[in-house]
């Protein structure tokens, strides 16, 4: 599969340190870690994402919190948190996001949970879903279509972070319990295509 030749080329590859600003016990990581603790960590403070991207998680096993990782630094947390509001100050599981792909995304937005009422098809960007015509602050269920998108739970990509696939789940995220265990509202304002 493409997925497996791309995990063989090193598609995917991030470096992980204990303390802020690459210091500290390092470790590099070219498949999923679901409990950084189980590898002798005590947390994760900073990271390098070589090859991407990945999403990084507030506790073992995919759990809480979630934050995209795109290629680049993030010496300390708020180089992923961003202005979200939300302090995360370490990570404590990540994985790959394996759909990723730029040029081809689409991505459908429901009115009501279950992927049903109307609906809206977007394939770019959007720092504002209310300024493009989504009437509400809300989507309630939400199917990718292909690639794999970031959803804020404010405008210009602020507040939580929830990532959604086309290989997960079928691609189809029916409530917001799907969102991810961090998610308690369906509120999502602003949304982005994953970069690699």
């Amino acid at each position: 599969s493409n997925t497996r030749q791309m995990e063989q080329r090193g598609q995917f590859r991030i470096t992980v340190w204990e303390e802020e600003h690459f210091h500290g016990k390092r470790c590099e990581f070219m498949l999923e870690c679901p409990n950084i603790l189980e590898r002798g960590f005590q947390k994760i403070r900073s990271i390098k994402v070589e090859n991407g991207p990945w999403v990084g998680y507030e506790y073992p096993e995919y759990q809480g919190q979630q934050f995209i990782l795109e290629k680049g630094d993030y010496p300390c947390y708020q180089a992923w948190s961003g202005n979200s509001g939300y302090r995360t100050e370490h990570l404590l599981s990540f994985r790959p996001v394996k759909c990723a792909n730029h040029s081809d995304s689409k991505v459908t937005l429901y009115e009501c949970e279950d992927l049903q009422g109307r609906k809206f098809e977007i394939c770019d960007d959007y720092p504002s879903l209310q300024a493009m015509g989504w009437c509400s602050k809300e989507v309630p269920s939400i199917k990718v279509n292909s690639g794999a998108w970031v959803g804020y739970q404010f405008p210009g990509y602020r507040g939580y972070q929830y990532i959604f696939e086309r290989d997960r789940r079928q691609g189809e995220y029916k409530n917001y319990n799907d969102f991810g265990t961090q998610a308690h509202t369906n509120q999502i304002q602003s949304i982005r295509r994953v970069q690699h």
